[in-house]
């Protein structure tokens, strides 16, 4: 009796494992959660403006609290590049949001505010950013 009671339990256990498929990888899980891309449209890029974003970041502080690749006080740029379509209607939310800075989209991080950048500079900036994607 003892046995076949032993073998219904070790049965019913194996039975109510959840399946490999549910056990997804916990850091591709909060990673994908951390990113929450935005569905939408990309639209093409200026090359131009791209360029004079990329030469715009490398002499503003932007690198204290972003790298490139990885996160660092602030979300990565090919993270933020993940997230958001790159519009124009996001080209200018994100150009507005690094001018008056802000918090909560990435978690606690706070971006401090760039007042003294103009939307255009800012523009450019982001659109180097968004075109970090690939």
């Amino acid at each position: 009796m003892r046995r076949s009671l032993l073998f219904v339990l070790v049965v019913f256990a194996a039975c109510t494992e959840k399946p490999a498929q549910d056990h997804m990888d916990t850091s591709a899980r909060k990673e994908q959660e951390y990113i929450r891309a935005i569905e939408g449209e990309d639209e093409i890029l200026d090359p131009e403006i791209i360029k004079r974003g990329e030469v715009l970041i490398s002499y503003s502080d932007c690198a204290e609290c972003h790298k490139t690749d990885k996160r660092a006080k602030g979300p990565a740029f090919r993270d933020i590049a993940k997230r958001y379509p790159t519009t124009s209607a996001y080209l200018d939310l994100l150009a507005r949001k690094v001018i008056s800075g802000g918090t909560g989209s990435w978690g606690s991080p706070v971006m401090l505010p760039h007042p003294d950048l103009n939307e255009e500079d800012a523009r450019a900036m982001v659109s180097y950013i968004l075109s970090l994607e690939e």
